[in-house]
């Protein structure tokens, strides 16, 4: 058995390496019923959705570029519940001059490395609450944007040609700019490259408790 499971895990490894291209993994669930509360998992039951990565380069040395639609995987520690999180994983893009206000992407590039064994897909999104706004007294603020970066590393399974979700690392960075033309420090500004829980916190180290499988195909 073992070295049946070897061949099969040699064979795998040798397609991945020779053609790539259109191969996807998939995990299939329901969408988060909190669209931007990261420490809320809990799914919407009426909203089934897919996350799916799919390669569209090989860069060569087991590096690929993936297209990631659906969402991520969204769980919180000592919790088994897990739902799909569109908003913050893809989130919004946006220049004025071409798109007006932001919008909200259907997918969004990400970077992945592969030995053969595990799997690391690294993907950075941003996300904004549409909030900006000018008051009375030339005072303003622009809206809450929040910076995302979730790196997930998976466990290939040559048997079953699935990849198990074994760690997550997620952090989310926030900037905002407020204040009034009539002062003489106008522009004030916050920027806070970790901020999850709260300002200046660490980045979050997750591991599901729940089986988090994606099946390989095309």
């Amino acid at each position: 058995m073992k070295i049946a499971q070897i061949l099969v895990f040699a064979l795998l490894f040798l397609l991945l390496q020779s053609n790539v291209h259109g191969l996807s993994i998939t995990y299939e669930g329901f969408e988060c019923r909190s669209a931007v509360d990261t420490e809320d998992p809990a799914p919407d039951s009426a909203a089934s959705v897919q996350s799916r990565f799919e390669v569209i380069e090989d860069s060569g040395g087991g590096v690929y570029r993936l297209s990631l639609t659906g969402g991520i995987p969204r769980f919180v520690d000592n919790d088994r519940t897990v739902c799909i999180d569109k908003a913050t994983a893809i989130g919004y893009s946006g220049i004025p001059d071409i798109d007006g206000l932001p919008q909200p992407l259907d997918s969004i590039d990400a970077t992945a490395y592969f030995n053969g064994q595990e799997l690391i897909i690294v993907v950075s999104s941003m996300n904004t609450d549409l909030s900006a706004r000018r008051y009375p007294l030339s005072v303003f603020s622009t809206s809450l944007i929040f910076a995302f970066t979730n790196t997930l590393i998976f466990r290939f399974d040559p048997p079953t040609s699935s990849f198990s979700l074994i760690k997550l690392f997620r952090n989310r960075g926030f900037t905002q700019t407020n204040g009034s033309t009539n002062s003489i420090t106008p522009f004030l500004e916050t920027i806070l490259p970790s901020f999850n829980k709260e300002a200046r916190d660490k980045p979050r180290i997750l591991t599901p408790l729940a089986a988090i499988e994606y099946k390989l195909g095309n």
